[in-house]
């Protein structure tokens, strides 16, 4: 499985922006898919994921912000953010967990795109 993220790209302190991402290859392997950030001189952490069945998980921080929804009829993942915050400030990535056997299951992750908030 292949993801490519869009949608990155500066926006001020209370802007929107809303990030793609598409999965391609053997999406049938898809178990959940979601989305994590990285900002400078910080650890990747959970924004937002979605199971197979439609549950969604937000980080505390992004609750009512933040809305994670998933086309299968596309193969893709979108991540709409409202009211962002100068400390949104970070890479965006992509991650899908893959049941690739009975019991084993492994991570792939985008390349990422660059959200900038500017205050």
């Amino acid at each position: 499985v292949q993801l490519v993220e869009s949608g990155g790209g500066l926006v001020q302190a209370g802007g929107s922006l809303r990030l793609s991402c598409v999965a391609s290859g053997s999406t049938y392997q898809i178990k959940a898919i979601g989305w994590y950030r990285q900002a400078p001189g910080k650890q990747r952490e959970m924004v937002a994921t979605v199971s197979s069945g439609g549950s969604t998980n937000y980080a505390d921080s992004m609750k009512g912000r933040f809305t994670i929804s998933r086309d299968n009829a596309r193969d893709s993942v979108y991540l709409q953010m409202n009211n962002l915050e100068p400390a949104g400030t970070a890479f965006y990535y992509c991650k899908a967990l893959l049941q690739v056997s009975i019991e084993g299951q492994l991570g792939v992750w985008g390349q990422g795109t660059l959200v900038t908030v500017s205050s």
